[in-house]
């Protein structure tokens, strides 16, 4: 890595202090008084050492995991998270994650590439080299040593997500109820684990593919709750308009970062110095503004 490259990162680590002051560094506690650990899914673990290269002679000039000016970055993100990574309705991907990396790679001189995937794959996808990075509302708890991970960004919350009209307002109200969630999600993993005795008091717990799917089933009455980030929740909901409302209690809270390989750091680095600088000169909270989520991110505030 070139010395200017080299300066840029320590000058971001120098001031990553001050900016990372807006997030929370502590484990938080459910709602439901146990300690949250947003689970370790063992699946997530599928991640080894090594570089991201794909092994394909690009022309490119690279150093152990890092980019030069004119590299690909290749973001690999679900493309049914909105407002994180989402086709809008002119069939381009789209999101907060996204845009936050079209601007990491225009300030690098880097191409990026969209790369959307199965979520049950990602490990197979970055361990491959197919993708650089997973980069989409993607959960640091539980998963610390699965991955090197950038800082902290969004500081998120799972949260149950009801019809106004469903006469549910509590956890006690759950009881009974078909419940729907993402598969492989956080929620999922909180239920499973720390609320598995709230889980044990529904009637039903199904899974999705997409959450898309699941609020389709619970505008149709399929089921009475769905389990969700409350970014994503908060998004669902002012797209879809009146007619639903978030629970006061928190089913689990967490943080979000971006995963690379583990051992990548200098990736890593190049990625995070880059986000540290759109905190410092406002370009982070514009982003996260457009989306709505200047109450949920825990840089630039």
């Amino acid at each position: 890595m070139k010395m200017k490259k080299m300066a840029g990162i320590f000058m971001a680590a120098a001031v990553a202090a001050g900016i990372l002051s807006g997030c929370g560094q502590k484990e938080a506690a459910a709602d439901t008084g146990t300690k949250e650990d947003t689970a370790a899914q063992s699946e997530d673990t599928g991640a080894g050492n090594g570089n991201v290269s794909n092994g394909e002679d690009t022309g490119e000039e690279e150093s152990a995991g890092g980019k030069e000016k004119g590299a690909t970055f290749t973001v690999g993100f679900d493309a049914e998270f909105p407002p994180y990574g989402y086709m809008d309705e002119n069939g381009e991907y789209t999101g907060f994650d996204l845009e936050l990396a079209q601007e990491v790679c225009a300030r690098n001189g880097w191409e990026l590439v969209k790369q959307p995937i199965d979520w049950d794959s990602k490990d197979m996808e970055l361990s491959s080299g197919s993708i650089d990075c997973i980069w989409n509302g993607f959960t640091m708890n539980g998963r610390e040593d699965a991955y090197t991970w950038s800082v902290p960004y969004v500081d998120n919350s799972q949260v149950f997500v009801v019809k106004s009209d469903a006469g549910i307002s509590s956890f006690e109200d759950l009881a009974g109820k078909a419940v729907g969630v993402q598969k492989d999600s956080s929620a999922l993993a909180a239920l499973e684990s720390d609320a598995s005795e709230l889980a044990g008091t529904f009637g039903e717990l199904g899974q999705y593919a997409d959450y898309n799917t699941g609020f389709m089933d619970l505008e149709a009455g399929a089921i009475d709750a769905i389990a969700i980030d409350i970014g994503v929740a908060d998004y669902q909901i002012a797209s879809r308009g009146e007619g639903y409302l978030i629970l006061e209690e928190r089913l689990a809270t967490e943080q979000y970062g971006i995963g690379f390989l583990l051992g990548n750091e200098e990736l890593k680095d190049q990625v995070e110095s880059t986000l540290l600088e759109m905190a410092q000169d406002g370009k982070f909270m514009e982003i996260a503004q457009k989306y709505g989520l200047e109450g949920s991110v825990c840089l630039g505030r």
